[in-house]
């Protein structure tokens, strides 16, 4: 089986949250990640999109293939059109939650994965950046 080297998922209902876990762990298994780290990024993505669908309410996810210097990974990027995080220190500090969660989403997506990038602000959304490498 080939492997897209680029996968888009649209954010648009609770279903769509469970085909982007699908279609993560799917991707990051045949590009030879541990099982454990399989389970790890599909954790972050579900974390990442539910936050699209309560926040803004319809988004995307892309999963890319990343190949650099031998070694190779995912990036995942998550954007929305929604009002932007007002408080992004406060938002990446565990137990914060504007929300009514638990808070550990962007914080817990920021230690799982290896590299971690926002961008928010309120006229253009929130587009969350991160990679996991294979070890």
């Amino acid at each position: 089986m080939g492997l897209a080297s680029q996968k888009r998922i649209m954010l648009l209902k609770d279903a769509d949250v469970i085909h982007a876990v699908f279609e993560t762990k799917q991707y990051v298994k045949a590009l030879g990640f541990t099982k454990v780290d399989q389970h790890m990024i599909a954790t972050a993505v579900s974390e990442l999109t539910k936050n699209v669908l309560k926040y803004a309410q319809e988004g995307e996810v892309t999963l890319n293939t990343l190949d650099k210097d031998l070694k190779k990974g995912i990036e995942v990027i998550v954007k929305d059109n929604g009002p932007g995080i007002l408080n992004l220190e406060k938002a990446l500090e565990d137990n914060f939650s504007t929300g009514g969660t638990l808070g550990i989403g962007l914080p817990g997506t920021k230690r799982i994965m290896d590299e971690f990038i926002i961008n928010t602000n309120s006229s253009q959304g929130t587009e969350i950046k991160t990679r996991k490498w294979i070890r």
